[in-house]
């Protein structure tokens, strides 16, 4: 599993339209890239005055080939253009990669 962080910082200034990003942007998201290997979205808004980070995007690929698969797809081009449409600010990326299973999550007992 590789993780796409999609960061957006600003300030109280900053436009950015959550309900637009939630309702529009991330279904777009996971039809464009989903082909390649796209599992999962998730939006997260930090609590606060607007300063600093003022949204998250979780993107869950299937592993690093299909993160980079979807990135060069032709549909990122229209992903990219969307993002005029809820905020002025311009995304940064990370990229992370799960070592080991959630904390809290059980583990599937070994057959005797």
């Amino acid at each position: 599993m590789t993780t796409l962080f999609v960061t957006y910082h600003g300030d109280a200034g900053t436009r950015f339209n959550r309900h637009y990003y939630v309702d529009k942007h991330l279904p777009l998201v996971m039809k464009a890239w989903r082909p390649y290997g796209l599992e999962s979205t998730a939006a997260f808004f930090p609590a606060g005055d607007g300063a600093g980070t003022i949204a998250v995007a979780i993107c869950e690929f299937h592993d690093e080939a299909a993160m980079k698969a979807a990135l060069a797809s032709p549909q990122t081009e229209g992903v990219m253009a969307d993002i005029a449409k809820f905020t002025d600010a311009y995304p940064s990326q990370s990229v992370g990669v799960r070592l080991a299973a959630p904390v809290g999550v059980p583990h599937q007992q070994q057959a005797a």
